[in-house]
């Protein structure tokens, strides 16, 4: 399970990066950085990636991904099984589909005598105001 802190902090940040771990279904590895993805409670994720990535064409295929969480004093891997529950959402400028993610276990990734001393630093370069705009609407699509 998550534990409740890290639910808060995710929460709190809104745009929260991970790292997507999928297979498509010949066993192929893609890793993805993401940054909208949000804790609907303890064995619960949902992500929002764009509509035809591989990630997005890897859950549909198999349904299996890890997400990777980087946070003070962690590095969790959730593993678990997604479904698609928003094919596109509405007033996006391109295909944006949301996934919820049941997990299965969560794993302490970090090796013995190490720690993460932050949230992974994340900035939005060019037109901010627009990126601002964009990560509110895929957050409330994630949220309902």
């Amino acid at each position: 399970m998550l534990p409740r802190e890290l639910i808060d902090l995710m929460r709190d940040l809104n745009v929260f990066p991970v790292v997507v771990g999928t297979t498509d279904g010949e066993g192929n590895l893609h890793m993805t950085f993401i940054t909208w993805v949000y804790p609907i409670d303890e064995r619960t994720l949902r992500i929002a990636v764009s509509s035809k990535s591989a990630t997005a064409e890897n859950i549909r295929e198999t349904s299996r991904l890890a997400v990777q969480i980087f946070a003070p004093d962690k590095s969790l891997t959730c593993y678990g099984g997604a479904k698609e529950i928003v094919g596109e959402i509405e007033g996006v400028p391109f295909p944006v589909s949301v996934f919820e993610m049941g997990i299965d276990r969560v794993e302490n990734s970090l090796f013995p005598g190490s720690t993460i001393t932050g949230v992974i630093p994340f900035a939005h370069t060019g037109n901010v105001y627009k990126m601002a705009e964009l990560d509110k609407k895929v957050l409330e699509a994630m949220k309902d």
